[in-house]
Order: structure tokens, then C-alpha cells, then sequence
């Protein structure tokens, strides 16, 4: 936004502002995820539905962010690339994440089937992304054809998964033991382990289904406005780096937006509520694809898939590529560990940052 200035700005300023709203955001998101345990303890809402509807949608706003306001200065092709490598910045934040666990992998202490639909769908997204940037895009009522798929997509998506919640079509046949292959892990927290998630379940119950929503409508806003100042900060603090638009937009915009993303998967995890955790990233996947039709709608001049390039092309298959890697770990579920994390974990993080190396080359 022009009336801002930041690239007028010194880059310590920038600097400073992007990393004390940094600090607001991770508060803030770690404090909505405690509120969303509590809503889900309190109207039985399954917290795989929590994570893809409350968390995921709430820990989008910063990207909503900037997507409305990269729109709004006619640079959509930024806000694209921040959208779709934030898909790949997420599945690397979830691995690193995965470390806390230590004791057994991630994708092993969780038994929800509608992890399974949410990698699925989100990959359904990503190829109908990588096909539109390919092909190319044609106007309807405005918005790009591709667009309208999209968007239509996610909807079915959401109505699948809520659907998906009702239902267990089929039930891990290993939940017994990989759940006594943890307990050491948890006893050996002491007070941060299962007592702490004790402390947590009363904390919770004391709320209010009221008092809980109200405060993470609050939380919501202070994310939105964080993220807007991140956003902005952040593609001042690339430009006066040097760093390109794209691979600024896929992955220092993308990791910053996804602050709210790390808090919450952090604070998650301490709660041993791993299925939200890995349901917040993978929903926030969705939401994420969802607002490229956002994009497309507001912005000026051509359309959004017709203005990226290989790049963005390049982004998407490296999304889809991660997603599947921990579709296969939920599948498949061997409790192999290395560095603290399960074996598809480390094979995401490597996919990841050697995915970076080239989209560096590309940008």
C-alpha cells in the first residue's frame, strides 16, 4: 500500500516492524489453538473438522491478507506465488514439527480417515492449479474458467470432509500399539506431557463456548492485522535484499504468513491433539488454493493464470509431490524414526529444500 511507505523505509525499520508482528502473530495463534480445543471439547465437534474449519481458515488470514491487498496494488502474480508456496512452506513446517513427537512418527499416532480425504482433495486442488497454469485461462462472469473450478472444488471439498467426520469407512488396525509406543514418551513429560494436556482439558472446560468463540474472533483480527504488516514488510525487505518477486512471494512471504501455522501445529502437538495439528495444515492447504479464485476476482489487467509462469508450475508439482509424500506415511504407517522424526517427514524436508534450490534457479 502506497500510503505506507515501507520500501521508502530503512530495511532495519522493515526489519523491526516484520519481526515484532512476527511475535504477534505466533502468540496469537498459539492462544486460538487452545480456544479451538476448547469449542471442540465443549460441542463434540471432531478436532479434524476443528482443524480444517477453525484453524485452518483462521491461520489463513494473513495470507488473505495479502492476497487482497498484492490484488488491490495490481501484483497478483506475488500474491499467487505466496498462496501456493505456502502449501509447500506448510508440509515443511508440519515435518519439522513432526521432531516434538521424538519417540514415534507422526503420521503413525493418527487415525482419523479424513487425513486421508484432506491429502487427496488438496492434491485434486494442486493438479487442477498445475493445469491452469499450463493451459492458460479463459474469462467467465469475469473470473478465469480455471478459477471457477477451483473455487468450485474447495466447496465440494468442505462438503466432503464434513460428511467424512460422520463416518469411519475403515479404522487403523495398529491404533493399540502405536498409542502404547507413545505413552513413554508422554509419561516422560511429566507436567508438559499428559498432565499438562490434563491442565489444558480443565483450562478448557472452564470456557465458555461463548467466551471461547469471542476470543477467537479477537485473536482472528490480530492475525488479519499482523499479517498485513508482514506481508508488506516482507516484500519491502526482498525487494531491498534483491531477492526476486517470485521466489520472494513463494517462500519469505510464504513463511511469513504461515507463522500462525507453526504456532498452532506447535501448540497442537503439546496438547498431543495430533490429528489437528496435521488437519490444520492440510485444511490450510485448501483455504489457500480456495483464494487464488479471491485473487483472480479483485485484481486488474489479465488473469491470474495466464500472468505466472513455470515458476508457479514448478511450486504446485513440488506441492503435490509433498502432499503425496505424507499421504503415503499416513497410509503406509512404519514407525521408523531418524532425527527425531518419521522417515516421511525427513524425506519432505528434503524434497522441500531441495525444491527451493530450484525454484531459485527459476525465479
Amino acid at each position: 500500500m502506497e500510503f505506507l511507505q515501507f520500501e521508502k523505509s530503512s530495511l532495519w525499520i522493515n526489519i523491526a516492524v516484520f519481526a515484532t508482528s512476527a511475535c504477534v502473530v505466533w502468540v496469537a495463534g498459539t492462544r486460538i489453538t487452545h480456544y479451538a480445543d476448547a469449542i471442540a471439547r465443549i460441542t463434540g465437534i471432531g478436532r479434524a473438522a476443528i482443524g480444517l474449519v477453525l484453524l485452518g481458515g483462521i491461520t489463513t488470514l494473513p495470507e488473505l491478507a495479502v492476497a487482497i491487498f498484492s490484488a488491490l496494488d495490481a501484483n497478483p502474480v506475488l500474491s499467487v506465488n505466496n498462496l501456493i508456496g505456502g502449501v509447500v512452506m506448510q508440509k515443511a513446517i508440519l515435518a519439522g514439527c513432526d521432531a516434538l513427537i521424538g519417540r514415534g512418527a507422526l503420521t503413525v499416532v493418527v487415525y482419523s480417515p479424513v487425513l486421508l480425504l484432506q491429502a487427496a482433495l488438496g492434491i485434486l486442488m494442486l493438479v487442477i492449479v498445475g493445469a491452469a497454469i499450463t493451459i492458460g485461462d479463459i474469462p467467465l462472469f469475469g473470473v478465469g474458467a480455471w478459477s471457477w473450478l477451483l473455487i468450485g472444488t474447495f466447496f465440494w471439498s468442505v462438503w466432503m470432509l464434513s460428511r467424512a467426520e460422520k463416518r469411519t469407512p475403515w479404522e487403523a488396525q495398529d491404533k493399540d500399539a502405536a498409542q502404547q509406543a507413545h505413552e513413554p514418551h508422554e509419561a516422560d513429560n511429566g507436567v508438559n506431557g499428559s498432565n499438562g494436556d490434563n491442565g489444558a482439558s480443565q483450562a478448557s472446560g472452564e470456557e465458555s463456548l461463548g467466551a471461547a468463540s469471542a476470543k477467537i474472533a479477537i485473536g482472528a483480527a490480530v492475525i488479519m492485522i499482523a499479517g498485513f504488516f508482514l506481508s508488506q514488510t516482507g516484500d519491502a525487505i526482498a525487494r531491498q535484499t534483491g531477492l526476486g518477486q517470485s521466489f520472494m512471494g513463494a517462500v519469505f512471504l510464504a513463511l511469513s504468513t504461515s507463522l500462525p501455522d507453526i504456532s498452532a501445529v506447535v501448540a497442537a502437538l503439546r496438547l498431543h491433539q495430533y490429528e489437528m495439528a496435521i488437519s490444520d495444515i492440510f485444511g490450510t492447504n485448501l483455504f489457500n488454493l480456495a483464494l487464488i479464485f479471491l485473487v483472480d476476482a479483485i485484481s486488474r489487467g489479465e488473469l491470474v493464470f495466464n500472468a505466472i509462469s513455470g515458476f508457479s508450475l514448478f511450486a504446485a508439482l513440488l506441492g503435490i509431490a509433498l502432499t503425496t509424500i505424507y499421504l503415503i506415511g499416513l497410509i503406509e504407517r512404519r514407525n521408523r524414526t531418524i532425527a527425531r522424526m518419521g522417515f516421511d517427514s525427513l524425506a519432505t524436508l528434503c524434497a522441500y529444500f531441495a525444491g527451493l534450490f530450484i525454484l531459485y534457479q527459476l525465479r
